[in-house]
């Protein structure tokens, strides 16, 4: 029976690490901030502005429409004066400029208002980072294919939904309050001009601050949500927090592999003033001590090379090499190796024992 030969990463998962089932880590969390994702709404960022705009409007409403009436009155009640001498192309401009000049000026105030109010929002939401990371062009937005599947991604199913929600929400709203004002407005016509103005006014604001506070829920869901999904697209798989772990302390193997490096040179150094020692004390089959006494340079003797099992045997190699005295002093050498580090004196309570162990090679050396 012929064997059929599957090909097993088709049935990989997608990622070389696997699922992601691992927290941010804050390193991942600062460059996502530096790059500038971060979690954010723009609907509520929206509602919490028309919010504002409609409830300073209610408060001022009263003013800004006698300021309206007056730029009317103004305006109307000088037409026989603009209408006197010629009137041409450039004097209805001008006339046209300034009327447009005093409502820009009563608007104004609340459409900064409402500026203001959005940078606070998003302030309030993301906290003050500048970005210009999502500003330099990248060429996969330009990838047709990649443009496909963002138009069809969930992402943009989530957006529709809501966009349909706000319209539905605003078309409900409209039709609620139009439909008890209907009849008023059928009969506006009797009105005079200040009724008329005092009932589009609440009609508006009446639309406006429902619409606001509707999208404002809307928008109080959008957030958390945002940073629900925010908070899963950050997830991390266990081989990605290894290689952060190995981008931030290093790669194990190639720290190991450094410090066998740097213990080699320390130990070849070490081997190198073995030769210069005066005695190397041993166990005599575990340690070796090599200590070397420059009465210039040191008030006591210096260990210059120690070590244990096969490095002690390499040190009394060299010692022997190199005619140096080796002495065997089981006490001596155990408290000098666990004791006295590299490059270190002998502390004051080995001085006699040492003293005595470098009064017997010099005693030898002076009989040779």
């Amino acid at each position: 029976m012929p064997y059929m030969k599957y090909d097993l990463q088709l049935f990989a998962k997608e990622g070389a690490g696997g699922e992601k089932t691992e927290e941010p880590t804050a390193k991942k969390l600062r460059n996502a901030r530096n790059k500038g994702q971060v979690a954010k709404s723009v609907d509520l960022t929206a509602a919490v502005s028309l919010l504002v705009f409609f409830g300073v409007l209610k408060i001022y409403i009263g003013m800004l429409g006698n300021r309206l009436l007056e730029n009317y009155n103004n305006i109307y009640g000088h037409i026989s004066d603009y209408t006197r001498d010629e009137f041409t192309t450039q004097r209805a401009s001008s006339i046209l400029g300034d009327g447009l000049v005093r409502v820009v000026e009563l608007i104004a105030p609340f459409l900064l208002l409402s500026f203001f109010t959005s940078i606070i929002v998003i302030l309030v939401q993301v906290k003050w980072k500048i970005s210009t990371e999502p500003l330099k062009p990248k060429l996969s937005k330009f990838n047709p294919i990649s443009g496909v599947k963002r138009l069809f991604s969930k992402d943009k199913l989530i957006m529709l939904l809501t966009s349909i929600a706000k319209q539905v929400v605003l078309v409900a709203v409209v039709y609620s309050v139009l439909g008890d004002k209907w009849g008023l407005l059928m009969d506006m016509y009797d009105f005079s001009l200040q009724q008329s103005i005092d009932m589009i006014g609440n009609i508006v604001l009446d639309i406006g601050l429902r619409v606001a506070i509707l999208f404002l829920v809307i928008g109080v869901a959008d957030i958390f949500y945002q940073k629900w999904k925010f908070h899963k697209d950050m997830m991390m798989t266990k081989q990605e927090v290894k290689d952060e772990y190995k981008q931030a302390e290093g790669d194990p193997k190639v720290k190991s592999r450094q410090r066998q490096v740097m213990r080699q040179a320390s130990q070849r150094r070490m081997m190198n003033a073995v030769p210069e020692a005066d005695v190397v004390i041993t166990n005599p089959t575990h340690l070796a001590v090599a200590l070397k006494y420059d009465k210039e340079q040191y008030d006591a003797p210096v260990v210059v090379a120690k070590g244990a099992d096969y490095l002690a045997e390499r040190i009394k190699d060299v010692a022997r090499s190199h005619d140096v005295e080796i002495v065997e002093n089981k006490p001596l050498a155990r408290m000098l190796y666990h004791n006295v580090e590299l490059g270190e004196q002998i502390p004051p309570e080995l001085y006699q024992m040492v003293a005595e162990v470098l009064a017997y090679v010099y005693g030898l050396k002076n009989r040779r």
